[in-house]
């Protein structure tokens, strides 16, 4: 039996949807900023599917996801195939100059040890990680959109 774990954060970016778009769903460009992504390499027959590797302390995982739902400017929602069970979402909102990044992702972990692990530590070292991970894309988003305006 196990359990599914499920966190979600979110930053304000000032920077304008579009430009917060096209960062984001850039997937290979994801470990710039994510810091336990060790890598993103997209499928070559299959736009939808892509190859992860999560790297943090000595552990390594990898797995696959499949994109089961993409709006433009509004949603990126996955599932995994292969590898380490997870699913999530990353949502945009547009604030008229600035966009809110939700980030919402699930993992499973055996029924006992996902318990025993949430309530200690596991929950708050993840969501920790995930909203360190969006402050550090918001510093790369500001970072873009202040060099394309000097250019």
């Amino acid at each position: 039996m196990a359990d599914w774990l499920e966190h979600s954060v979110q930053v304000e970016v000032p920077v304008p949807i579009e430009q917060v778009w096209s960062l984001w769903s850039d997937l290979e460009q994801m470990p710039r900023w994510m810091k336990w992504i060790d890598s993103v390499h997209l499928s070559e027959t299959d736009p939808e599917i892509s190859t992860w590797q999560f790297a943090s302390g000595g552990f390594r995982f990898d797995w696959k996801s499949r994109i089961v739902r993409l709006i433009d400017c509004q949603i990126i929602q996955w599932e995994s195939i292969d590898g380490l069970p997870n699913r999530g979402a990353i949502r945009f909102y547009d604030r008229k100059g600035s966009s809110i990044v939700r980030m919402t992702i699930a993992y499973m972990i055996p029924g006992i040890v996902g318990q025993v692990m949430d309530n200690l530590f596991l929950g708050r070292i993840v969501e920790s990680t995930l909203q360190a991970d969006l402050e550090r894309f918001r510093a790369y988003a500001q970072q873009v959109e202040d060099l394309a305006q000097e250019g």
